[in-house]
């Protein structure tokens, strides 16, 4: 078996359209070594748009744009690369490795070619089963500076190179052949067929995936009893008390710690407030930290902040 490590870099990405440039691959044996390293680029047919998400801080492609009119567009090399990623003889790996599948499979229907048909993996997958840590996604050059793995950005060719190393770096962390490591972390990889693109699974995302699923529940199921307070004792409340005229609203984490949020009402309801769990309609607000979202609206609709921890001695009287 061999290793093709493979990155793509566009001219421009759009929700509906993704106009590859150029597309860098490395090709080892079992052992990480090069047999093959190339830069294949593209004329992508079409202007250079290089942003973020937000339409604001654009990327900067080490290469001549201007040159790129004198390359052969993408279905001219489609065979070609077509032949690289469904080689049964090879694994196939790249960073981020969902990005580049889907901008084959959005350069496929511009050009009304068939669909690829291949199986891949992710370095940057298997970086968050190494960390057990899904929460978030690490680019390649936060990984490879952690690994200390040196390369040029956003040549393809380059993050291709760089994305075997970094698989080549966590194999020895893990003293592990790279089908030993997939068979440790239970990794099983992703494909495209017939234009429908399936990521990678593994038995920690599996884990982590059903722990959130626990959470959110357990979430979801503390609002319900908190509300259900609210709605029961907020119409029983004391007319004509020392808070008459105020309206409450409590950070989502103290609605969720019923024991504390019991108490809180008890005695907004006992003097006279009111709650609503809507931060815009409150004119005191009550929250553990600083800054955070829901605080910020409300601080925005002009509502007094008051510190939990200025509170928590009175509660704990209670």
């Amino acid at each position: 078996m061999k290793f093709l490590f493979f990155d793509i870099e566009c001219a421009c990405v759009y929700k509906f359209a993704a106009k590859i440039c150029a597309f860098g691959y490395v090709l080892t044996d079992e052992n990480f070594q090069v047999l093959e390293r190339e830069d294949v680029l593209l004329n992508p047919r079409g202007r250079f748009h290089l942003t973020d998400k937000r339409e604001k801080k654009g990327i900067v492609l080490p290469y001549r744009y201007e040159d790129f009119k004198q390359y052969p567009t993408f279905p001219a090399q489609y065979e070609r690369l077509k032949s690289l990623l469904e080689d049964k003889d090879h694994l196939v790996c790249g960073h981020a490795t969902l990005n580049d599948v889907n901008y084959l499979n959005l350069e496929t229907k511009r050009y009304k070619l068939p669909s690829f048909s291949f199986e891949f993996y992710d370095t940057q997958f298997f970086y968050m089963n190494v960390k057990g840590d899904f929460a978030r996604q690490s680019g390649l050059g936060a990984v490879a500076e952690e690994l200390k793995v040196e390369f040029i950005p956003h040549r393809a060719v380059d993050d291709a190179y760089a994305t075997m190393r970094v698989c080549e770096a966590l194999c020895k962390r893990e003293n592990a052949t790279l089908p030993a490591f997939l068979d440790r972390f239970l990794i099983r990889p992703g494909r495209i067929k017939d234009y429908k693109i399936e990521n990678l699974t593994s038995l920690g995302l599996t884990k982590f995936q059903n722990e959130r699923k626990e959470i959110r529940a357990a979430h979801s199921k503390a609002h319900e009893e908190f509300y259900r307070y609210v709605n029961k004792h907020m119409n029983r409340r004391k007319r004509g008390g020392s808070l008459e005229g105020k309206v409450f609203c409590f950070s989502k984490d103290i609605e969720e710690d019923m024991e504390t949020s019991k108490k809180l009402l008890e005695a907004i309801f006992s003097h006279g407030g009111a709650y609503t769990s809507h931060p815009t309609e409150c004119n005191v607000y009550i929250a553990r930290e600083d800054g955070e979202m829901r605080g910020q609206s409300a601080l925005t609709a002009g509502a007094v902040i008051i510190p939990f921890d200025s509170i928590r001695p009175s509660l704990e009287e209670v």
